[in-house]
């Protein structure tokens, strides 16, 4: 199967411009030179803090907090959401930073695009838990939708980041574990590799406005602590071939996108089928940022149009989209 990669040319707008210059600025820095240790990661917890004030969910967006025993989600239902679709969303954030409410308004907004609903998942992070742990939390949510009713020809997962490294994996463990795996993948800048080295070669690596790649590699031993003698975890380290469709998108002159790019050329060694939009001069998750960042809010009409046809729960609104 040939890679199948769509350059979305034209931009960005000069909103998105000066957005990257405060990422660039007010952003990166703390990123880049704070330490990496279980006070300061335990600090980023302040950013999904603020988000409820900053980014809150779109007006009538109803939110019902959810318990899984030792991590908690919650349901996001937009206006006149129809239950038989569902979005399992996976925040990004690094593993250490970002949850629920940084995602809150990216995810009603999938949703109520998608005529869907969402369970958006707070699964465990550093420091209080390796990578090992939140793959498992992730992978409990969506046993959990199963286990609930939910068909998994209506279930999509989502996610960013490393969110959507988790979205790869949890439909991976699926399918070694003989369940289903869900309709379709979508994954926003997805983490996909774990080699900082291969990484740091890219030529789009140094140019990221605000994620720095180079903290990476000391990241990873975080992560990996307890895992230190498995096989790599990553997404392009592992069999593919029972993946479903995947969607993915990146920004053009960000880190991540050397792992977009790798994750095509293995889904297509595999079979999967598969599409990844390279949008021109985006940052890292744009689509977050979406009215800071005008081209955000067409690249969610696209997820969104992706999630209604990889999925078979039909609705009124699907007939008129």
């Amino acid at each position: 199967m040939q890679p199948t990669i769509e350059v979305r040319e034209g931009g960005p707008s000069s909103k998105a411009k000066r957005f990257e210059r405060f990422m660039r600025i007010a952003i990166r820095p703390v990123f880049a030179y704070s330490p990496l240790t279980p006070s300061m990661l335990r600090l980023a917890g302040v950013f999904d803090l603020g988000a409820a004030v900053v980014m809150p969910a779109p007006p009538g967006t109803e939110i019902e907090p959810v318990s899984f025993g030792d991590f908690g989600g919650e349901w996001v239902r937009p206006p006149g959401a129809k239950e038989g679709r569902v979005i399992l969303y996976l925040h990004g954030g690094g593993f250490f930073t970002c949850g629920l409410r940084t995602h809150r308004r990216l995810v009603a907004r999938i949703a109520k695009r998608s005529h869907a609903v969402a369970l958006s998942v707070g699964y465990r992070q550093l420091p209080k838990a390796p990578l090992s742990v939140s793959m498992a939390d992730a992978f409990e949510a969506y046993r959990g939708l199963l286990a609930q009713g939910y068909a998994p020809e209506n279930i999509v997962i989502a996610g960013d980041s490393a969110g959507g490294f988790l979205a790869f994996t949890t439909a991976l463990t699926a399918a070694e574990q003989g369940l289903p795996v869900p309709s379709a993948i979508v994954a926003l800048s997805p983490l996909t590799d774990l080699d900082h080295e291969a990484r740091a070669s890219y030529p789009h690596t140094r140019s990221d406005a605000y994620i720095p790649a180079h903290r990476l590699g000391a990241l990873k031993r975080l992560l990996l602590a307890g895992m230190e003698d498995a096989p790599s975890p990553a997404p392009v380290d592992r069999d593919l071939r029972a993946l479903p469709p995947v969607f993915m998108m990146c920004g053009s002159e960000e880190a991540l996108r050397h792992d977009a790019d790798l994750m095509v050329e293995r889904l297509a060694e595999a079979g999967v089928p598969h599409r990844l939009q390279i949008w021109e001069g985006q940052i890292h998750v744009f689509q977050a940022f979406a009215g800071a960042v005008p081209e955000g809010h067409e690249a969610i009409d696209e997820i969104a149009a992706f999630i209604r046809t990889a999925t078979t729960a039909p609705s009124q609104e699907d007939a008129a989209a």
